[in-house]
């Protein structure tokens, strides 16, 4: 069903439409560039970690193709380009002397945008952390902290002169608890309780930048507006719940979105959840001063949402789920129409999370990330006919009216993502683009969908 114009209305005419991208799912030329290895290239390497061995080269070249991929934004009309820098490529020690052709890449990038009308909005870190870095502990040493913010100054003296919108992290949840608990990601490690670690050291190293990019950019004659992007999920369970049911809604509610809504907004961990994790051991990862750190103050708040999760009670001594805490939570399977990742469409489920994303941080939010994956192929007409990501996307936005329409200040919505791309453990797999990329030749091929994105962000501005 096509969004109506009443649904568009919503929108007031400061709304930001984009789209947004990852360094190591697009750029390719992981060895050139003076760019060292990431955690995602040595994950790569392990055999039955990525579908397919692929790897992140040369991933959607965008390396060398970037000039051309802008202009491909500008023809779509966006807004806004949500991009994240590399590590690796910009500090290839992890710590020390930035490279020179590593931060000129992105410096590029960013004059390209902003000279096409696009706002440029940064992520510091979507996943690729330096190996060196892991090789020291990653995640799991406090140190990365400092290691971090020496990271973002160095990234914000050299872009903070035109860009204003950061973002530090993009969703932590996945570098923590699915990469240190659940071994879905890199490092790929599985011990619940070093995903507790990472995930605070992360919203510490997270904390402790913030205040390094306010005074980088005030240096260089910006004003920030500093954001993170969490990926929470509306945790549903039975029609009819019991009281288990409802003690494994909370637990998994608390390891999939408490862990990180509680300290970043609230100054604290739910106490819920020390408890059903203090068979783990004591938390002495957290320090006194931590949450003060963490709950650092931010200018809006970056969701990416996808899909909601489904659980009930199981036996209380059994952990399905692997998660932390999680003991008696059984995962119940996707309802109703799915995507190819198998994940479940519920706009109505995007929009209670979006409601709870403003209402639990009182800031602005962005959708920084929101799509979905499909099997496409390039038609004998020599278009891509994906009439479900149109769907999907329709209904979501539509989900998104309906949360302002309900008092969510939601300002800017970021489709997931500009093109096809390496799909993580998935490889390249899963196609999530409104632009199809042919692997073999790096053509580029705007889907039905990103048309009509396009229209409706032309629709949009016109009413502007």
């Amino acid at each position: 069903m096509a969004i109506s114009e009443q649904t568009l209305q919503t929108f007031p005419a400061d709304f930001v439409f984009g789209a947004a991208t990852a360094s190591f799912q697009i750029e390719g030329a992981t060895t050139e560039g003076g760019r060292s290895a990431s955690i995602w290239d040595t994950f790569c390497g392990i055999e039955g970690k990525v579908a397919n061995k692929d790897t992140g080269d040369p991933a959607c070249d965008h390396y060398h193709r970037w000039a051309s991929d802008v202009d491909l934004m500008a023809e779509l009309g966006l807004d806004a380009y949500r991009f994240s820098v590399a590590w690796p490529r910009v500090i290839p020690t992890g710590v020390g002397k930035v490279n020179p052709e590593g931060i000129g890449f992105y410096d590029k990038l960013v004059d390209r945008l902003l000279e096409k009308g696009i706002r440029p909005v940064v992520t510091l870190y979507h996943w690729d952390l330096p190996q060196v870095l892991d090789d020291r502990g990653g995640w799991l040493n406090r140190d990365v902290a400092q290691w971090f913010a020496e990271y973002s100054g160095a990234v914000v003296e050299a872009l903070g002169d035109r860009v204003s919108h950061w973002t530090t992290l993009n969703e932590p949840w996945c570098s923590s608890i699915l990469s240190y608990s659940l071994a879905h990601h890199a490092p790929g490690h599985e011990d619940e309780r070093e995903g507790l670690i990472a995930a605070h050291h992360l919203m510490l190293a997270h904390g402790t930048a913030v205040p390094v990019i306010r005074e980088r950019c005030a240096a260089r004659g910006t004003t920030a507006q500093v954001s993170i992007t969490l990926n929470p999920t509306q945790v549903i369970g039975p029609d009819e719940p019991s009281e288990a049911d409802l003690d494994a809604v909370r637990r998994a509610d608390n390891v999939l979105n408490g862990i990180f809504f509680s300290p970043l907004f609230h100054g604290s961990y739910p106490n819920t959840m020390l408890e059903d994790v203090a068979h783990l051991g004591e938390a002495r990862w957290i320090h006194d001063g931590d949450l003060r750190t963490i709950s650092a103050p931010l200018d809006n708040l970056g969701i990416n949402n996808y899909f909601p999760t489904r659980v009930r009670a199981g036996d209380p001594e059994s952990n399905p789920t692997r998660m932390p805490g999680c003991e008696g939570v059984e995962p119940v399977p996707a309802a109703g129409a799915l995507t190819d990742m198998g994940w479940e469409q519920n706009p109505a489920a995007h929009r209670d999370i979006l409601l709870r994303s403003w209402r639990e941080s009182v800031l602005p939010v962005y959708i920084t990330e929101n799509g979905s994956a499909w099997p496409d192929v390039v038609s004998d007409d020599g278009a891509v006919h994906d009439p479900d990501r149109t769907a999907y996307l329709h209904s979501h936005l539509a989900a998104v009216a309906e949360a302002m329409e309900l008092g969510a200040d939601i300002r800017g919505y970021f489709a997931w993502s500009l093109m096809d791309n390496f799909e993580w453990a998935f490889g390249y797999d899963k196609r999530f683009g409104i632009v199809h990329v042919d692997y073999d030749t790096q053509e580029r091929t705007v889907k039905d969908s990103g048309l009509e994105y396009a229209r409706l962000i032309a629709a949009h501005h016109a009413r502007s």
